[in-house]
């Protein structure tokens, strides 16, 4: 496995400054309705009221120790589309007071989302990689090949270093982007009660 370190900087593309509010706005318009949301806080009022602090803490996260691709939309000048992205070539420290902030953040979803994480972390690979958390666009901005972008640029990146990438599918259309990028789908992730999620993994472009 070839490894460098010429991949491993904090990357913030196409604004400047960029703050993890604006991060975590797009975070939350785009994934707080999903299914795996859902099932992590089936009520509604709890779930508008915890997601932006439940998504600061991995914008902050990706801010400090990670790399964060980010497009701006030209008409409103906001932010249209985020990819958070870490560097498994190196050991990470895990966020700050993760499991403490947690706890507080989504009350009486802590349980729910302690099984997600370890049914997510029972998957993982161990061999040096790159780990897309999220990638999101906003919704009045989807379907416009933003999150296409975010990702091959990235791949790009990958490919000349010759390193993988892993990320878990949330749905099954984000599923189906992914294999259109060159992954691959592994057997899904079952949580109990709740909606299947979708390692997968792109060996790089030789």
């Amino acid at each position: 496995m070839l490894m460098t370190h010429a991949i491993q900087d904090v990357v913030v593309r196409d604004i400047d400054p960029v703050g993890t509010e604006e991060i975590t706005e797009v975070l939350v318009a785009a994934m707080s309705d999903g299914a795996v949301a859902r099932w992590l806080m089936p009520d509604a009022a709890l779930r508008r009221e915890s997601s932006p602090a439940y998504f600061e803490i991995f914008a902050e996260h990706a801010v400090r120790c990670g790399e964060v691709y980010a497009s701006v939309d030209p008409i409103d000048g906001k932010l249209s589309g985020v990819a958070l992205w870490f560097p498994l070539t190196r050991a990470l420290p895990p966020p700050v007071d993760y499991d403490a902030r947690l706890k507080e953040v989504t009350g009486p979803a802590f349980d729910r989302i302690c099984v997600l994480d370890a049914a997510l972390e029972a998957e993982h690979p161990l061999v040096p990689h790159h780990y897309l958390a999220f990638v999101a666009v906003r919704p009045d901005r989807q379907n416009l090949g933003i999150g296409s972008s975010l990702l091959a640029r990235h791949h790009a990146r990958l490919d000349r270093a010759a390193l993988p990438a892993y990320l878990e599918a949330n749905d099954p259309r984000n599923r189906e982007l992914y294999l259109r990028h060159g992954y691959t789908s592994r057997a899904p992730v079952l949580l109990p009660d709740g909606p299947p999620v979708w390692p997968m993994w792109r060996d790089p472009l030789l």
